[in-house]
């Protein structure tokens, strides 16, 4: 990716935050509008080697990897990247190998937060920064954790979900949750209670059933189940992509369109084209910065190395795309062909 194309990424990215109101400032996070026109860091005699590990190889995982890429080549760093694949023997395989390979940092989302404490001490004691992002360890001695505002993923749905209640459904809804809470619990409850806190405010809204299913596939046969026991339900929302895709394809495939909406989170091509289908089912999802996510944990990994103050937490708030504003859908799409081809 070429140094032009990153500012151009980031600079989509900022249009996405002001076309959302712009409304989460963070303390701890300065927005991505700074990071475009920051001087780039000043650099040791040496070339810095940094390791980066994910724990999926899908869309989010893969945008990531390019805004570590656009930050590695704007800064002159030797980048090795690497997935765990959700295994937590590869995940401290490769940790071991980079610690063997003496890269200066590892940026990296832990599988477990606490099984995956060993290798990344070993990783610390040997001298290598840790910085972990989108996961994290119970542990104090990553340098920074950086991730998106959970919270917030689950609030900005749900304020879309309470203005599409009052206006389209009456202010009633009864409503079916699909999260994750045996995957990823922290996480998954606090996008939870992002969404509740907010669709709660309706007297007129029950929430009749919570279910954890976060693979589209078996999430299809999850919510086929739910609306089989609660015919009532006429509002679903899914706590991460996977449990929105299903939710989506199971509406479709109930026959209930236009009866049953869902609202969802995580933004991806095939969530952009549910947003501006014909269908009127996804309604809308609060999408992730994935680049700004790598982007930041290089970043962060390179100050830590040059001795420079750095933030131990830094929340990304979300990014709300809607069908009632399917230009910003389409820009989006743009935006992820001009990125990855």
């Amino acid at each position: 990716m070429t140094f032009k194309l990153y500012l151009w990424c980031l600079g989509i990215g900022v249009a996405f935050s002001l076309l959302n109101g712009c409304s989460h400032p963070s303390p701890k996070s300065e927005p991505p509008s700074k990071t475009e026109n920051r001087t780039p860091l000043p650099r040791a005699q040496r070339k810095y080697k940094i390791a980066g590990v994910g724990f999926q190889d899908d869309q989010f995982f893969k945008l990531i990897e390019f805004g570590m890429k656009a930050a590695a080549e704007k800064n002159g760093v030797e980048l090795s990247l690497g997935t765990s694949a959700g295994s937590l023997d590869k995940e401290i395989a490769l940790v071991d190998a980079y610690i063997a390979q003496k890269v200066d940092a590892l940026a990296i989302a832990p599988i477990s937060q606490k099984g995956s404490i060993a290798a990344l001490k070993r990783a610390h004691d040997s001298g290598i920064k840790v910085v972990t992002f989108d996961s994290h360890i119970e542990a104090d001695f990553p340098v920074s954790n950086i991730k998106s505002d959970q919270v917030s993923l689950g609030k900005l749905t749900g304020e879309e979900a309470v203005r599409y209640i009052q206006e389209r459904m009456g202010g009633k809804a009864k409503v079916a949750i699909i999260t994750y809470m045996s995957l990823f619990p922290e996480a998954a409850s606090q996008r939870t209670q992002g969404f509740e806190e907010e669709v709660k405010k309706l007297p007129g809204v029950e929430i009749v059933a919570k279910q954890d299913a976060w693979i589209a596939s078996a999430a299809v046969d999850v919510v086929e189940q739910v609306l089989a026991a609660h015919p009532e339900v006429n509002l679903i929302w899914a706590a991460n992509e996977g449990g929105t895709v299903g939710a989506v394809t199971a509406v479709k495939n109930s026959g209930k369109a236009g009866k049953i909406v869902v609202f969802g989170t995580d933004i991806s091509e095939q969530m952009a084209d549910f947003l501006l289908s014909d269908d009127d089912i996804l309604q809308a999802v609060t999408g992730q910065k994935p680049f700004d996510i790598g982007v930041r944990a290089i970043e962060t990994a390179l100050n830590a190395l040059e001795g420079e103050r750095v933030e131990k937490k830094v929340r990304l708030p979300g990014v709300l795309f809607t069908r009632r504003e399917k230009d910003k859908v389409k820009q989006y799409k743009d935006y992820l062909h001009d990125l990855t081809r």
